[in-house]
């Protein structure tokens, strides 16, 4: 396999955002999020047909509202029944697993990319490419920031407004800049 700014992204290794290949994977997305945020609404259904082209897999009954914004799309995940709500972005530069039944408020942001610490490499568009995965039955309130490399697990709460800076153990709520866990819901 020929090492290129694309494969080193796909297996996490530190690569180059600034490259033509990448840009041309960026259009592509850019025109099937186009599509699906300007489709009138008695056509829409789940999505645009160039966005459903485009993402790795869509469960039954997936949908996002527009407008939504991706960075390549192929790499997104979708399990059945995921609702995405208005405004949602997720800059998947590496897989992004969305379980069942999970929903996302409005203007949920979803990072992959971990930019480099060295100000020189950082400025020629060095980074890597971090998976983030949210389980079954997961609720991400309005807001709410996902950093690279998250997981939260089965039926977690996150706060709207949540910057999430670590993973999320199955069934907590957790909340805040940075998000941390809170109590056990009694009612």
């Amino acid at each position: 396999m020929t090492d290129t700014n694309f494969t080193r992204m796909q297996a996490g290794d530190w690569y180059s955002c600034i490259d033509d290949e990448l840009e041309a994977f960026r259009v592509t997305a850019r025109a099937a999020i186009f599509e699906h945020n300007t489709m009138h609404p008695g056509d829409r259904g789940g999505m645009g047909p160039k966005l459903q082209a485009l993402l790795a897999r869509i469960g039954t009954d997936a949908l996002i509202e527009a407008p939504f914004h991706c960075a390549y799309g192929f790499n997104i995940h979708l399990s059945q029944d995921v609702f995405l709500n208005t405004g949602c972005v997720i800059l998947d530069s590496a897989p992004v697993r969305i379980g069942a039944r999970s929903m996302l408020g409005p203007a949920v942001h979803i990072y992959c990319a971990d930019h480099h610490r060295d100000p020189r490499k950082r400025a020629v568009g060095q980074e890597r490419a971090l998976p983030v995965t949210l389980g079954a039955d997961v609720w991400i309130g309005g807001g709410a920031i996902i950093l690279p490399g998250i997981t939260i697990g089965d039926g977690a709460i996150v706060g709207a407004g949540s910057v999430v800076t670590r993973d999320v153990a199955p069934g907590t709520r957790f909340a805040g800049n940075p998000a941390r866990a809170l109590p056990a819901n009694k009612g």
